[in-house]
Formats: structure tokens, C-alpha cells, sequence
């Protein structure tokens, strides 16, 4: 179905274009339901912490032993460490102008993702997309006369996320050739008396805003799109970040919280008296009533604390290699303290520990340097309608490219000694700029001043 055919359908019968619009032909997993994503997400919702499958023990008298349940936020850690991957280093955007209109193009544009936090927005979105599988941003204009931008301008350009993280259901629409055609997402919203269904379809030319009324759709806002393009962004995924080791997670935790229970119950210490005859016990005091305990024994017998002997080495090689399982199948890296300070690495020797990761961040750019480039085409068409002073043709012909450069850990010794070298042994900064990176002098030129005087001091008691 073309726009066309979809703007006539939506005057027609908006019920039976929403339904076109809800064709969605990409796959990708619910994000709630009994298998959706959010369950293994939330560690609150993993089968431990499921009171039907592993229920708490309930005594006859109506007294409760709480089983112990150990749950593992590993799935979030996955995210989150591959947004800093991603994203730790912010993600670039070289402009290549020639002209002086591109040039001063390249500075609006620049000014336009900055006032949007481009870099905040970056990780709030690719946490969405590595959790829920996809994600759609959204670019508008508010009028509103400003110079946020550098120059004067009747529009404030802004940009928001949707994702089924927040309970947005996205819909895109493409046609045969891999182009999109609408871009839609519905929502629910509370008006103070009622949640109310919302429905947005974003068109080349046009945005409709539907509510629901029952079992009907009311085109409740109709506008046109000026900037020539949908000005929505939309990326997803096959599968979480975390792919297919929730059962592994899942196997940490059972096996911790089982543990857990044998803890808890054999811990105790036990006294044990060896004798021939009968002891009585049992009628000791507490610690607070008397300040001292005498036992009696027959002659001959013998007491002490009984120990549990458990097989914590097995546990320890159990869990270890299910933990280095997970992070190694997913290759990405294992930041805890305790693997990070092992052993002493170099700068060059810690950037060996990444070269798996680095590989997986590579994997993703694609579809994100995609994603990047969709959304820079949509912010160049937004900021000519701002009414900037620059021509139409050098904001098109303006060369950008995004650049995604995947976070490591340097050594800025074994940098400045490799750039040292390159350079042929000669100085690779000023004094100032060697001062002033050092941030110690609240005074740069009054220190350059002291340093100057000192060595002429030197000089003059060398030849005395």
C-alpha cells in the first residue's frame, strides 16, 4: 500500500487503516506477555522470586521458614554494558563542509544535537533497543523563536524516544523495496479520568493522531509534515543483547539460593558430648542471666562443636564457570573489581582483554551507523525549515559521517611514550599546554613566570 492509498483510507474508514498500519513486518520478540522480554529483564520476575514454583515452607502452627532467594541483575549488566561499549566514547559526527554555507551549516546542525543531548539521548536509546529489541526516535519542531542554535531561529527542534520499555507499541510500515512508507506507534495515556488509547501515524507528508471511542478511531489532530520525510527513526533487533543465556542466569540463581538453604540450616553450631551415660541439657540460661557456664560430665566422656563439612570448592568451580560462561558467550567484558585487579596490566596489555568485545560493537554498527544516518538525513531537513540563513543545497550537500568508536582503557604513559617515538624524540607539547593539562596552578602565566625566574637563578650560580 502506497501513502496515497493510506491517506485515502484514513479519510474513509480510520479504523481500517490503523489496521494497515499494524501490518508489522519486521519480527521481534513482546516485551510483555508469559515469554516476554520483561521477565527476564527484571530480576524481580525470574523463577526464584516465583512463590508457585519454589514456595516459602509453611508449618502446621502456622510459623514460616522464608526460603533464601538469590537473584542476578546480569541481563540489565548486558545492556548496560554494551550502551558503554557503545556509547562510552560519544559517538561522533565528522562533518566534511567545503563551502562556507556548509560550513556554517555544519556548525547549526552540530548546535542541533547538542541541545538535545545527543550523547544522554544515545544511551537512553540503545539501553531500549539492546532490552526491548527496537526503538523509534522522534524529531519535531515547537514554534518558538530562539538562538539556542547560535543563529536566530523561529523553531526549537526537539527529539523523544519510544520504545515497549515505556508501553509504546511500535508499527513500521515498508514496501516491497525496504522503504518505509509510515512510521506509527500507539499508546495509552491517562486524561485525569481515564487511560485513553492513542494512536500517532507518521506519514512523508503527513500526522494523524487517532483516540479510540470504543470500538472506533477518531482522527483528533490531521497535519501536514513540511520537512519532506517521516521524521521518525526506527531501529530493531532480532533478539535481546543477552541472546540465550537467561538459563544460565537462571542456573546461577538456583543453585546460590539452594546453597542458601543448606547454609542456613546446618550453620548451627552443634554441641556434641560423647559419654556412656545419660547428660542432661538443655537447662542452661541465656547470656544475659549468668556471666558463666559449668558443665558436668562422667569421667571419661568427651565434648565439642561438630563442624558441617560442605563441598565449597565444587560450588566455587560450579558458579565461576557458569559467571565466565555467560560473559564469554556474549562476549563481552567482565569489569567486576575482582577480575579487573588480579594482576597488574599495561595499558597496550588491557586493550588485549578487549579485542572480543570490540569485534561485538563492530557487529552492532551496522545497524546503528544506519540508524545514525536515517536520523542526521532527518535533522538536516529540520533545520532548513528553521528558516536558517544557509541555501537548501549546501545543507543537502553536506558531507556527515557518523563514527562509533568502542571504549577501551588506555594508558596515557604508554600513549605519550608511543607518540613520543613516532615523533622522533622531540616535544610533543608546549610548556603552557603541559602546565595547564597538569591543572595544579591556579595561575599558569604567574607560574611560567616563577619557572623562568628560577632557571635564570640556576644559570647565574652556575658560573659563580
Amino acid at each position: 500500500m502506497t501513502s496515497k492509498e493510506l491517506k485515502d483510507l484514513m479519510k474513509r474508514n480510520p479504523k481500517e487503516a490503523i489496521a494497515q498500519l499494524m501490518n508489522k513486518t519486521v519480527i521481534v520478540p513482546a516485551w510483555e506477555g508469559s515469554d516476554g522480554l520483561h521477565k527476564e529483564y527484571d530480576p524481580k520476575l525470574h523463577p526464584v522470586m516465583d512463590k508457585a514454583k519454589y514456595p516459602d515452607i509453611v508449618h502446621k502452627d502456622g510459623t514460616v521458614d522464608f526460603v533464601t532467594r538469590i537473584t542476578f541483575d546480569y541481563q540489565r549488566l548486558a545492556v548496560r554494558r554494551m550502551s558503554e561499549l557503545v556509547c562510552g566514547i560519544p559517538v561522533k559526527r565528522i562533518y566534511k563542509p567545503v563551502t562556507d554555507g556548509q560550513k556554517k551549516a555544519a556548525e547549526y546542525i552540530e548546535a542541533i544535537y547538542q541541545r538535545n543531548r545527543i550523547d544522554t539521548m544515545n544511551v537512553e536509546r540503545l539501553n531500549m533497543l539492546f532490552a526491548g529489541c527496537e526503538v523509534m526516535t522522534l524529531w519535531y519542531a515547537v514554534e518558538q523563536e530562539n538562538v539556542l542554535y547560535g543563529y536566530k531561529s523561529k523553531l526549537k527542534i526537539r527529539c523523544r524516544n519510544f520504545s515497549p520499555m515505556l508501553g509504546d507499541s511500535l508499527y513500521p510500515l515498508f514496501d516491497e523495496y525496504g522503504d518505509m512508507i509510515a512510521m506509527s506507534v500507539a499508546y495509552k495515556r491517562f486524561n485525569g479520568k481515564e487511560t485513553v488509547d492513542y494512536f500517532d501515524a507518521y506519514l512523508e507528508d503527513k500526522h494523524y493522531k487517532l483516540v479510540s471511542s470504543g470500538s472506533s478511531w477518531d482522527i483528533v489532530e490531521e497535519e501536514d509534515i513540511s520537512v519532506g520525510k517521516i521524521p521518525a527513526i526506527y531501529c530493531f533487533r532480532p533478539t535481546p543483547i543477552w541472546e540465550d543465556t537467561s538459563r544460565i542466569v537462571e542456573e546461577l540463581e538456583w543453585a546460590f539460593s539452594r546453597n542458601g538453604n543448606y547454609l542456613r540450616k546446618n550453620s548451627k553450631p552443634l554441641f556434641a558430648v560423647f559419654a556412656d551415660e545419660d547428660i542432661a541439657f538443655g537447662g542452661e540460661k541465656d547470656e544475659k542471666s549468668e556471666f558463666r557456664t559449668v558443665l558436668q560430665y562422667p569421667k571419661g566422656s568427651s565434648a565439642s562443636y561438630i563442624t558441617w563439612d560442605q563441598a565449597i570448592e565444587n560450588f566455587k568451580f560450579y558458579t565461576s564457570d557458569l559467571r565466565n560462561s555467560f560473559f564469554t558467550q556474549l562476549q563481552l567484558p567482565d569489569w567486576s573489581y575482582e577480575k579487573m585487579s588480579q594482576q597488574a596490566l599495561s595499558g597496550e596489555s588491557r586493550k588485549q582483554l578487549f579485542i572480543d568485545c570490540h569485534l561485538k560493537v563492530k557487529d552492532e554498527s551496522g545497524r546503528l551507523l544506519e540508524y545514525f544516518d536515517r536520523e542526521t538525513s532527518v535533522v538536516k531537513a529540520m533545520a532548513k525549515a528553521t528558516g536558517i540563513d544557509v541555501s537548501d543545497d549546501d545543507i543537502d550537500s553536506l558531507i556527515v559521517e557518523n563514527v562509533i568508536t568502542p571504549y577501551s582503557i588506555t594508558d596515557e604513559k604508554d600513549t605519550i611514550n608511543n607518540l613520543y617515538t613516532a615523533n622522533g624524540g622531540k616535544p610533543l607539547m608546549s610548556q603552557r599546554e603541559s602546565i595547564e593539562a597538569l591543572g595544579w596552578s591556579d595561575n599558569v602565566d604567574e607560574t611560567m613566570k616563577q619557572i623562568a625566574e628560577d632557571s635564570e637563578r640556576n644559570v647565574f650560580e652556575s658560573y659563580q
